[in-house]
């Protein structure tokens, strides 16, 4: 990937339309990036972006400005990052800054209170397919591993009630851990 201007506006056009019509959160941002930078650009791999969207998920701040960090990083370095970080900030900054202008007449318009309501749904819908989408490539890999740290986050979190901050943390520890030994052994778990 060459760091021309082309590229950049690319980077940062692609990183500012998928910021701007993305409402719910880091992981409705996820499969629109993977259809952006993995099946239409072709600049990532799609184990890539899997990989990014875990590591985003485990960092700190928002996911969707933590993974446009990593795809602007891996895709052109520093400068790519940067780029990246000010298309995803953007329309945020933007819109909430017209929002506030007008709060008084958003806060009890009814109009606006049913459409927020159905994004909600729409966002229900966006997340479920991440998680079925995810999930089953983890599970299509048929490696034990993985699918019994995912089945095993899921349920210490729902039935255990677990802070969600300590299975991170327990994952990443565990992944660590695990690269490792593979390194030495010269196999592969994860």
């Amino acid at each position: 990937m060459g760091k021309s201007f082309k590229n950049y506006f690319t980077l940062f056009k692609s990183t500012f339309s998928l910021s701007a019509f993305t409402f719910g959160g880091g992981y409705v941002i996820i499969p629109l990036m993977k259809k952006k930078f993995v099946d239409k650009l072709g600049w990532l791999e799609e184990e890539e972006m899997l990989n990014m969207a875990a590591l985003a998920q485990s960092s700190p701040g928002a996911m969707a400005v933590n993974v446009s960090i990593l795809v602007g990083w891996r895709l052109m370095g520093i400068s790519g990052a940067l780029v990246a970080i000010v298309g995803t900030v953007l329309p945020p900054l933007i819109i909430l800054s017209v929002i506030s202008l007008f709060y008084a007449a958003f806060r009890d318009n009814a109009i606006v209170s049913v459409v927020l309501k159905g994004m909600m749904a729409g966002v229900c819908a966006v997340i479920f397919d991440v998680v079925i989408t995810m999930g089953g490539k983890i599970i299509k890999t048929k490696k034990l591993l993985p699918v019994l740290i995912m089945f095993g986050a899921f349920a210490v979190y729902y039935v255990l009630h677990v802070n969600v901050i300590y299975i991170i943390l327990f994952c990443g520890a565990l992944g660590a851990l695990v690269s490792l030994h593979d390194k030495k052994a010269g196999k592969e778990h994860i």
